[in-house]
């Protein structure tokens, strides 16, 4: 029984764990090596497809996946050709974890998100609304895999501090309307 309580809270937390870490995006730049192999040493840009191509691993698909699970793939991909490979990979830019705002803002745009970030952060660094904003009006669009979903986001309900789960975490890819 305790053998099992013990597997049942490692599982939990490496799950947890898992979760928690960052997801790879397409445009995200990493940076990757396998010790004592120069010719493997080099840094790519995640594709539009979501795909990064490495010598003798060849096209791996990486977006969604987090910096452990691709560590693994590489890992295994290399085993074929070298001995018990030690893969190093690390995010050198998240260029691929962008928001869009645009429409009524004082700067719309891109931006890359560095840190978890809500809609009135976000809103923040596109400068605030314009006096011309229908501020209750705001749409956050959020594709998932094929489909895509619009959010309605009330600013004036969470500006006075009613509604706060409202206040939606982002998402690689999200846009935000302000009409």
């Amino acid at each position: 029984m305790r053998i099992f309580l013990l597997l049942a809270v490692f599982i939990f937390q490496t799950a947890h764990a898992d979760s928690n870490q960052y997801t790879v995006n397409s445009g995200d730049i990493l940076d990757i090596s396998v010790w004592n192999e120069e010719a493997l040493q080099k840094e790519v840009r995640v594709l539009p497809d979501g795909s990064i191509s490495f010598p003798l691993a060849g096209s791996i698909s990486v977006a969604g996946k987090s910096i452990s699970q691709i560590h693994a793939i590489l890992k295994d991909r290399l085993a074929e050709f070298i001995a018990d490979p030690v893969v190093n990979i690390s995010v050198k830019s998240a260029e691929g974890n962008s928001i869009y705002v645009i429409g009524q803002v004082k700067k719309p745009g891109q931006f890359v998100m560095y840190q978890p970030m809500d809609v009135m952060q976000m809103l923040s660094l596109a400068g605030g609304l314009t006096a011309f904003a229908k501020a209750n009006d705001i749409v956050i669009l959020r594709r998932n895999g094929d489909k895509s979903e619009s959010i309605a986001f009330k600013y004036g309900e969470v500006e006075d501090g009613d509604k706060l789960e409202n206040n939606h975490l982002l998402r690689s890819g999200d846009v935000i309307v302000v009409p």
